[in-house]
């Protein structure tokens, strides 16, 4: 065990002082706050249950006009770093610096000086046929560049390291940059400076592939090009996007910050889907995974956590994961904390549910730092020099930002404050215990494949490109329509992922989106998992050509498929499948589309109705087993079920709820106690039993939850000293010989080991068996507590 005053991560875990941590922290916005309000917002943190702070540094608020840097508040007391570090410190919290260069935060030029602009125009970058960058990007490599982001970390740099834990300070990770890569991807806008393109050219020569091309790589692209450019650009991006943020990491380090780990947030999800937040993993993946110091954080902007969106939040978590070593944990840098109403016009307001489904999910999946964002509003003051621009402030959003934030502007508690408040309670009564735990899976993976994403810079009007994309976008990851992740997470499954890009997986069955454009790489390795006596169930199209768009059917041949065509759906056509073997008996299904195919050897189980052609498959290869659904099939959670089980995957946990929706995860730690998280992520509430490989858990107890509720479960878990052996209630408090639990329904009960009482009148004390069985009589907190000698229980 290291020295108190470090922090690293070891073992998925976060430690600090020698202990593992959970870290649930607040962005707070020092420079958007009068120095007067710094302490009432710390104060509504603390009370909300975090014990971490994390904030921007923006480069653009600190440097003066003449291009020194005020980091000690000689020109404004806000602008004084160190005595908000120093106020943190003081009130008992960690913190986490980001100081850029970029920081977004709906800041101008994205928190970087106006000057760099216009002093080095060589910076900004020109898009596809030399069109101006729609966004405030920067080559992150250029020269100049560089050198301005080193004068910055080390003029703001030294203020964090002289307050680093190791110090004897609250600093306890630093962040590189922020949210590298994203600016480019959503305008499909890449930096193709000069200097970068110069630098790719050199690149593809170095890598055998410049003879893909005609000549040197441009700004403008031959169709025949473009599929092929939009692969080795993103591969090519990839590693200067790990270039520049080891230039970061080593301009922190001369500037003090060492002892703590670096971070690295990645950005992704859209329109409350994460459909393409891996885009977001294969773009960094190179910057933090298997670095020594380094680890990411995601950024989860998903609104409400519904029966449609559950699978995703799910599958971030794994793909995270499937990229880190045996050391780093899942984290989250901005975790969505506010109401959803971020343009002020009531366009939308989440659930109260949003922000509690959404923690707990991470929570289960092993997420040890959660980055509440926004955790508190203020006020965008006003530049130094005014820009002409509308209204001359540092940030684009008007004088008033933050209003969704759980703390608005003005400081006042918004409604989603108290649900915040009151998943972070059970959060922080688990805090020890959760904080070196690990998820608990079943013996099946998802295949999670890096390549598949590099679709982030695209050829405008390229058919080529279109192809490629039609075929993966919506099918990569989740497969058809998101259906394989869903039917597998709400059909009972803990799974993790596999990158399928570091070799041959050892997990008993994989399940893999299937696409036509798979890598010939990952095809190969598919296949070796195959014939090595592994287990895969191929969902959605049968792969066919590789990522350029030339055939590759290493996996298809293995398989023994002959293709006889592909039937979809139209106006006038309607395609239909028929269930057979051990997928049958089923009703006619209408499908999106067939691909129709005609096996060497095996057993057909789906058929498409108008050809009679198959399009499932259960076929041998070498010592393995494939099950290919060779369509878009319905979320039939029975026929996925069937599948996977015919493939020797079932899932450990069942339960009785009658409507799809809940979730059951658990997690454990090194000593055997373990939390069972239970979500409902539908609307209706549910009463479930719950079965583990057949075993009733909760001693056989119906737990009920709530529509869009949850609750974490300690099972044979040891609180406070008390041992829980079961409960259909969840601890919201812990102290040494007492355990406060939170009943949702009436018929909670918890079940402890040995002589304990609770004198609370809404609950019933039995003892059998040596357990003490406290039953509530209705919704409520009750507390259990060591029974003194010679009382007596009711």
């Amino acid at each position: 065990m290291r020295l108190a005053g470090t922090v690293h991560y070891e073992r998925k875990r976060i430690v600090v002082d020698g202990r593992a941590r959970l870290l649930l922290s607040g962005e707070v916005h020092y420079f958007r706050l009068r120095r007067e309000e710094w302490q009432d917002r710390l104060d509504k943190a603390k009370r909300a249950g975090l014990n971490t702070i994390a904030t921007y540094i923006p480069w653009l608020w600190h440097e003066l006009p003449d291009a020194t840097v005020d980091v000690d508040g000689r020109t404004r007391p806000e602008r004084d770093l160190g005595a908000f570090l120093d106020l943190c410190h003081a009130n008992d919290f960690y913190v986490i610096a980001r100081p850029g260069p970029f920081v977004m935060a709906e800041l101008k030029n994205e928190g970087l000086p106006f000057r760099l602009y216009t002093e080095h125009p060589e910076v900004v970058p020109s898009g596809w046929d030399g069109a101006p960058a729609p966004t405030r990007t920067v080559d992150y490599l250029a020269p100049a560049f560089l050198a301005e982001a080193r004068s910055w970390y080390r003029q703001v740099l030294p203020v964090i390291a002289a307050r680093l834990r190791g110090n004897g300070g609250p600093v306890i990770a630093v962040q590189l940059d922020n949210e590298v890569g994203m600016l480019a991807w959503l305008h499909n806008s890449p930096d193709l400076t000069d200097g970068l393109l110069a630098d790719f050219n050199s690149w593809l020569g170095e890598h055998g592939l410049a003879g893909r091309y005609a000549g040197p790589v441009t700004r403008s692209v031959k169709d025949e090009h473009a599929a092929a450019l939009m692969r080795d650009l993103g591969t090519f991006m990839r590693h200067r996007f790990a270039r520049y943020l080891t230039e970061l990491r080593a301009y922190a380090e001369e500037s003090g910050i060492t002892g703590v780990p670096f971070v690295v947030n990645v950005h992704g999800t859209e329109g409350g889907r994460a459909e393409t937040f891996p885009i977001g993993i294969s773009q960094l993946m190179e910057s933090y995974a298997g670095a020594p110091g380094m680890m990411s954080g995601t950024d989860l902007y998903l609104g409400e956590l519904t029966v449609t969106n559950a699978a995703d939040l799910y599958l971030v978590n794994a793909f995270c994961e499937a990229v880190h070593d045996a050391d780093q944990p899942l984290a989250s840098m901005e975790f969505e904390a506010g109401t959803g109403d971020y343009g002020c016009d009531l366009s939308r307001q989440h659930d109260p549910s949003a922000v509690d489904l959404k923690t707990r999910m991470c929570l289960a999946q092993g997420n040890k730092l959660l980055n509440y964002y926004l955790f508190t509003g203020g006020v965008n003051p006003p530049l130094d020099v005014p820009a002409g621009d509308g209204n001359d402030r540092i940030a684009f959003t008007g004088e008033r930002h933050g209003f969704a934030a759980p703390v608005d502007p003005e400081g006042r508690l918004n409604p989603v404050y108290e649900p915040t408040t009151r998943v972070l309670r059970a959060a922080r009564a688990l805090a020890p215990r959760l904080a070196a735990m690990r998820e608990e899976h079943d013996e099946v993976a998802v295949g999670f494949v890096p390549d598949l994403y590099l679709t982030e810079y695209h050829y405008p009007g390229s058919e080529s490109v279109q192809r490629v994309l039609d075929d993966v976008v919506g099918t990569r990851g989740a497969g058809p329509r998101g259906i394989l992740a869903r039917a597998m997470l709400l059909g009972g499954f803990r799974f993790g992922a596999v990158n399928l890009q570091a070799g041959v997986p050892s997990v008993p069955v994989l399940a893999l989106a299937g696409t036509t454009h798979l890598p010939a790489a990952v095809q190969a390795t598919v296949v070796e998992y195959l014939r090595g006596g592994g287990r895969l169930l191929l969902a959605g199209r049968v792969p066919a050509l590789d990522m350029t768009g030339e055939p590759c059917t290493v996996l298809r041949d293995a398989l023994g498929l002959s293709p006889l065509g592909t039937v979809r759906a139209s106006a006038r056509f309607f395609p239909s499948v028929t269930a057979h073997g051990w997928a049958a008996p089923r009703p006619e299904t209408r499908t999106g589309f067939a691909e129709l195919y005609e096996p060497a050897a095996g057993d057909v189980v789906l058929r498409e109705l108008s050809t009679g052609h198959g399009c499932g498959f259960d076929i041998q290869v070498g010592a393995g087993n494939a099950v290919v659904l060779s369509t878009d099939y319905e979320c039939d959670l029975g026929l996925w079920r069937a599948a996977f089980a015919g493939l020797g995957a079932t899932p450990a946990l069942s339960h009785t709820a009658p409507v799809p929706g809940v979730v059951l995860l658990t997690s454990t730690d090194d000593a055997g106690g373990r939390i069972m998280h239970a979500l409902n992520t539908s609307g209706y509430e549910q009463g479930l039993t719950i079965s583990e490989h057949g075993r009733p858990l909760l001693g056989g107890q119906t737990l009920r939850l709530p529509g869009r509720r949850a609750l974490m479960l300690p099972l044979d878990l040891s609180l406070g000293g008390l041992d829980v052996v079961h409960a259909t209630a969840e601890a919201v408090g812990v102290e040494d010989g007492a355990v406060t639990f939170r009943a949702l329904t009436p018929d909670a009960i918890v079940a402890l080991r040995g002589d304990l009482t609770c004198g609370d009148p809404m609950t019933e004390v039995r003892r059998r068996d040596g357990l003490t069985v406290v039953a509530a009589r209705s919704p409520g907190e009750f507390t259990v507590t060591r029974a003194r000698p010679g009382s007596r229980s009711r």
